[in-house]
């Protein structure tokens, strides 16, 4: 093989592996820039769906002291806050949602007594009911910074460790958390 011809086909296949590993570094970046924005959405998403409901739950919390005849508006409102956030939250901060949506119930249906009244008879941590519910979704926002809830799928793409889906669930395509 003549030298000429040598030297030519290293500078061709020198150049085909410079461009292939600039592609492949390009789409890296690229793919993990688009991950980064997704997972900045849905911490954001859930940043204000969280904080519509601590800003109704407390409106009516506040409402139950002062009446007896609940405001069907308000815990309609809530109820579908809770339910959006079973499909995109942890079961703890559902759970502790729920606990919230009881805890105005109750006080609904509890004589109804001024702020002065409420803070005399019972303990400081009884007229913040939103205290677990707020830790919970601490929690949750420190796992999903870190990425621990975000999860990826694997060759077979399924879901291993997902909160609300079964691990090994086969599914179509990536949803966030």
């Amino acid at each position: 093989m003549d030298a000429a011809y040598l030297s030519a086909l290293a500078a061709l296949a020198g150049s085909a592996i410079g461009g292939l590993t600039s592609l492949g570094a390009s789409w890296l970046t690229q793919r993990v820039q688009v991950t980064a924005q997704r997972h900045a959405h849905e911490l954001s998403r859930r940043e204000e769906l969280y904080k519509d409901f601590m800003d109704e739950a407390s409106a009516a919390f506040a409402d139950a002291f002062e009446r007896s005849e609940a405001d069907v508006a308000k815990l309609v409102r809530l109820y579908a806050l809770v339910s959006r956030m079973r499909v995109v939250s942890s079961e703890r901060v559902v759970e502790q949602a729920d606990a919230v949506m009881r805890t105005i119930m109750e006080t609904y249906r509890a004589p109804n007594r001024s702020l002065r009244e409420a803070t005399e008879k019972a303990e400081p941590s009884a007229l913040d009911p939103l205290r677990a519910f707020s830790d919970a979704c601490r929690a949750e926002r420190r796992q999903v910074v870190t990425g621990s809830a975000l999860r990826e799928t694997t060759r077979r793409g399924r879901y291993e460790n997902r909160p609300g889906i079964a691990a090994g669930t086969t599914v179509r395509a990536a949803m966030p958390v």
